[in-house]
């Protein structure tokens, strides 16, 4: 079989069988955080003007309203990415949740279904985009692509045909399709520009496109995944780890696997912050820094370290989510990153701080498979040194659900009111058995 086939096969099982009770228990939580998320990033007046550009339709949207389905999908992945806030598979480097809530909410509506679709939609999309970002590691990145919205694309696909009832040949058309049509670039990292949040926003279209394309006729290749001008090919460095990694879909469940994020900036400053944080419990402060080496694991640094200069001044609030020196400048200063840390333009009280920061390369890393960071501070006070060999969240150190739970609460909490969170929490959390997306619709439209 082909790898759009192999897909194929395992959505189709796994939207007939469903999936294993610690995996359901797991994708609640991560839609919680995911539409939690997408809640806050709707409050910014930024994104208030994209985040309303739909054409008239009956899907939902995070932001209030309704829209068409593929353009839903597409709004809703953009806020939910937009504040680098939503989750991550660690070892593939994918930020799943802003494509799959997105594409499964959208297709299920479209269809009138069942919040069992929804979730079992949501895991496919999941477990597919893990899949092809860890057949390459890193190999997506180095080529100038983001991995979440190439292999993001493929696992839409698959989830919306599922939804859709397509039958196995549809469904490999389908994906055929998205492969054909997956993008998703870096660019944005030469000024900041806020376009990144689409990459899984299109993903997410893209799939629920293809998916209705496929059942209208359109054909796509099978062999999109391992032909010569295939996705591994074009957008990674070959098909030389795809199928042992597909032959596990269905057998291994990685979803749960996802960390979430406690600050909202790009993952790889996670650990640094952690580290900060560890120095200034000694009793260090922002005024009592002379120096600060952060050693870096070299595949991170194009993204949080080059160019340096902007790293500790960033050109906008965005910009600064991926500035190393910024965001560790920004947590001695106030003690704290959060969503409001971004909100409005970069400041010298910070970037003063961040200009008394260097880095290195780590020499002993393991990344992807862990975000680690280590660093060595000079005080007025003497020496110091912190190290965090994984980030916060991931499968090896966990946060607890009552963590998930507190973050939802804050982040819905910048648009609704206690009684209305309290609501769309349970809703949520007992999507699985929820027989029609009315009460969470409800609750997000008005």
């Amino acid at each position: 079989m082909t790898g759009a086939e192999q897909i194929a096969a395992f959505a189709a099982h796994t939207y007939q069988d469903g999936v294993p009770s610690d995996v359901s228990d797991a994708a609640h939580l991560h839609l919680l955080d995911a539409i939690g998320v997408g809640i806050a990033a709707s409050s910014f007046a930024e994104n208030a003007g994209w985040a309303g550009a739909a054409s008239a339709g009956s899907a939902t949207l995070l932001s209030g309203g309704t829209a068409e389905p593929g353009a839903a999908a597409m709004i809703n992945g953009a806020l939910i990415h937009s504040l680098e806030f939503d989750d991550t598979h660690i070892a593939s480097v994918v930020h799943g949740s802003a494509v799959a809530a997105s594409v499964a909410l959208a297709a299920t509506e479209l269809v009138e279904g069942s919040g069992r679709d929804l979730i079992l939609a949501y895991v496919i999309a999941w477990e597919v985009a893990i899949r092809l970002g860890l057949a390459a590691p890193g190999a997506f990145q180095t080529k100038g692509f983001q991995v979440t919205s190439v292999g993001g694309a493929i696992g839409a696909a698959a989830a919306a045909a599922q939804v859709l009832g397509l039958d196995q040949q549809q469904t490999v058309s389908a994906i055929g399709i998205a492969g054909g049509q997956a993008s998703g670039t870096l660019a944005f990292l030469a000024d900041g520009a806020t376009s990144k949040a689409l990459n899984p926003g299109w993903a997410a279209r893209t799939g629920i496109e293809a998916a209705r394309l496929a059942q209208a006729g359109m054909t796509g290749p099978a062999s999109v995944l391992e032909s010569t001008f295939g996705v591994m090919n074009v957008f990674a460095d070959g098909t030389k780890g795809t199928e042992p990694l597909l032959a596990t879909l269905g057998r291994e469940w990685m979803t749960p696997d996802a960390a979430f994020k406690l600050y909202p900036c790009c993952h790889y400053i996670h650990p640094f912050l952690e580290a900060v944080e560890k120095i200034m419990a000694q009793g260090v402060s922002a005024n009592d820094i002379n120096s600060v080496m952060a050693l870096v694991p070299p595949p991170a640094a194009p993204l949080i370290c080059e160019p340096w200069a902007r790293r500790q001044a960033p050109v906008s609030g965005y910009d600064g989510k991926w500035g190393l020196a910024y965001c560790m400048a920004l947590m001695l200063v106030d003690g704290r990153v959060d969503v409001g840390s971004f909100e409005a333009a970069p400041r010298e009280d910070v970037i003063a701080v961040a200009k008394k920061m260097t880095w290195k390369p780590m020499e002993d890393h393991r990344f992807p498979a862990r975000f680690s960071a280590r660093i060595e501070v000079e005080t007025t006070n003497g020496a110091f040194s912190a190290e965090v060999p994984q980030v916060r969240g991931a499968p090896d150190r966990p946060l607890d659900a009552m963590d998930i739970r507190a973050k939802f609460v804050a982040n819905a909490g910048r648009r609704f009111d206690a009684k209305r969170i309290h609501a769309l929490e349970q809703e949520i959390l007992s999507m699985a058995s929820a027989a029609d997306l009315g009460g969470i619709a409800g609750l997000l439209q008005g």
